[in-house]
C-alpha cells in the first residue's frame, strides 16, 4: 500500500484501515451475514456515512486491499525495467500477492468467503475487474505488440493463477507451474 503523503491523507488512510479492521474482527467473531453496516460502523466508532465514504458496500470491507492489489499488478507491467521480460514480472508480482494471501492467520477470512455467496460473488467481480486492468496496461505497452485477444487472455490466466495457488496445497510451487504454462502461452501467442 502506498504511503500517504499529507496528515489528511494519513488521517483517511488510519480511519479506513480501523474501519476495516473492526469489521474483519466482527465477522470472524459473528459472521458475516450477522453483522451490519451499523455494527461495524459502532465498533470502529465512527458514523455509517464514515464507513460508505471508504468502502462502497459490505463486500468491499471484507477486500479491503482490492485497490492495492489491482494497482500492483498494472504497475508489474509499467514499471518494469525496459528489457525486463513480461512473465517474470507478473510472476513475481502474483508470488508476492499469493504469499501475503496465505500468511499466518489467512484461513478464517478465506473460509468465511468461501461460505458466503455475496463474498465469493464479489471475490469474482473484482477478479474479473483486475484482469480487464491488466489486460489494458498490456496492451498499452508498446514493447509487447499483442493482440487485445491475446492480452486479455493472458491476464485473466494471471488472475486465474494467484486464485489457483491461493488454493493450492504448496502455494509457491503452483504459481509457478502455473506460470510456467503462461509464459509457454504468451510465446505462442
Amino acid at each position: 500500500m502506498t504511503v500517504p503523503t499529507g496528515r489528511r491523507e494519513r488521517k483517511k488512510a488510519a480511519t479506513r484501515q480501523k474501519i476495516a479492521d473492526a469489521a474483519l474482527r466482527l465477522f470472524l467473531e459473528r459472521g458475516y451475514d450477522a453483522v451490519g453496516i451499523r455494527d461495524v460502523a459502532a465498533e470502529a466508532d465512527v458514523a455509517v456515512t464514515t464507513v460508505f465514504s471508504h468502502f462502497a458496500s459490505k463486500e468491499a470491507l471484507v477486500f479491503e486491499q482490492d485497490a492495492d492489489f489491482e494497482q500492483r499488478l498494472t504497475q508489474a507491467v509499467t514499471n518494469r525495467a525496459p528489457h525486463e521480460p513480461l512473465i517474470p514480472a507478473l510472476r513475481r508480482e502474483i508470488r508476492a500477492m499469493v504469499r501475503h494471501c496465505t500468511a499466518d492467520g489467512t484461513a478464517p477470512i478465506y473460509r468465511m468467503i468461501d461460505e458466503s455467496r455475496a463474498l465469493r460473488e464479489y471475490e469474482e467481480s473484482m477478479r474479473l475487474r483486475h484482469a480487464e486492468s491488466l489486460a489494458t496496461a498490456l496492451c498499452a505497452d508498446p514493447g509487447l505488440a499483442q493482440s487485445a485477444t491475446a492480452c486479455r487472455t493472458i491476464a485473466r490466466f494471471v488472475i486465474d493463477a494467484y486464485s489457483l495457488a491461493r488454493e493450492a496445497a504448496d502455494p509457491q510451487a503452483a504459481v509457478d507451474e502455473i506460470f510456467q504454462m503462461i509464459e509457454a502461452a504468451w510465446e505462442v501467442t
